[in-house]
């Protein structure tokens, strides 16, 4: 709603080297795939284990009221798990289940995300930009503040210690990337195939298609929306400050304070 944030201090080369595991932090099915799923791609390509952890049911992704909640939830984790796949990521793909819309910080789920972290030990997190002004939805706020209140907790011996009880110890990830960030820092080139890769995942988001983003299903069915949707994503991801004017997803990345 705010417009293109401008791009700060952004690296002369394409971006990080492929990290050995990275878990995206979102707060609905699809949001990693919109804000970094060419990244992902592009990772999981090179070698890296991905991993998805979607904090809310998804269950008010829809302007139909007709539409029954239990069955919508179904299909978007259904949804969910077809684009991962479709990314290449082979890591787990984990579903905390709050309710959409009610997303909370709270000490329960900071726990909850930490846990995910100790146990599954990423060396990148992604996750959404606490900071962005002029944010609308709630989710995205609370997604983006409890993943940096998780990674601290996750580092720090006497957070959740139950959890250090059971046998999950500390871990400090070497780098965050802040998604649909405020103030971009980082960008990460992408190849071609990539952004086709990610083009294909949010292709199976299907149920978004058709009501969120406007397109009808007969549309969908014949492909007359399809190449409209390609050619707007990939506009988002044209960037000409980048070497050769390449395609990149931006970030705001943080290493040093961890």
């Amino acid at each position: 709603m705010s417009g293109e944030p401008k791009a700060v201090a952004a690296p002369s080369g394409p971006g990080l080297e492929t990290p050995s595991s990275a878990l995206v932090v979102a707060a609905h099915p699809d949001d990693a795939e919109f804000q970094c799923g060419a990244t992902l791609a592009k990772w999981a390509r090179d070698g890296a284990l991905v991993h998805h952890l979607v904090l809310t049911d998804g269950t008010k992704g829809t302007w139909d009221p007709d539409v029954d909640p239990g069955e919508l939830l179904e299909r978007r984790q259904h949804e969910q798990r077809r684009a991962a796949e479709t990314l290449g990521a082979r890591g787990e793909v984990v579903f905390l289940g709050e309710v959409d819309g009610e997303l909370r910080n709270t000490i329960e789920n900071r726990a909850r995300v930490s846990e995910v972290i100790r146990r599954l030990r990423p060396s990148v997190v992604l996750g959404h930009d606490p900071w962005k002004r002029y944010r609308l939805h709630p989710d995205h706020h609370a997604a983006g503040r409890l993943t940096v209140d998780a990674i601290v907790a996750a580092r720090d011996p006497f957070f959740h210690r139950e959890q250090l009880d059971a046998g999950l110890v500390p871990h400090r990830p070497d780098a965050l990337l802040l998604f649909e960030p405020d103030t971009v820092n980082h960008l990460e080139v992408v190849a071609p195939a990539d952004v086709e890769t990610k083009l294909a995942a949010l292709l199976e988001h299907r149920s978004q298609l058709e009501t969120t983003h406007f397109y009808r299903l007969g549309d969908l069915e014949e492909g007359r929306a399809i190449e409209e949707f390609r050619t707007r994503q990939i506009s988002l991801l044209e960037h000409g400050d980048t070497p050769g004017g390449s395609l990149a997803e931006t970030f705001h990345v943080i290493i040093d304070q961890l």
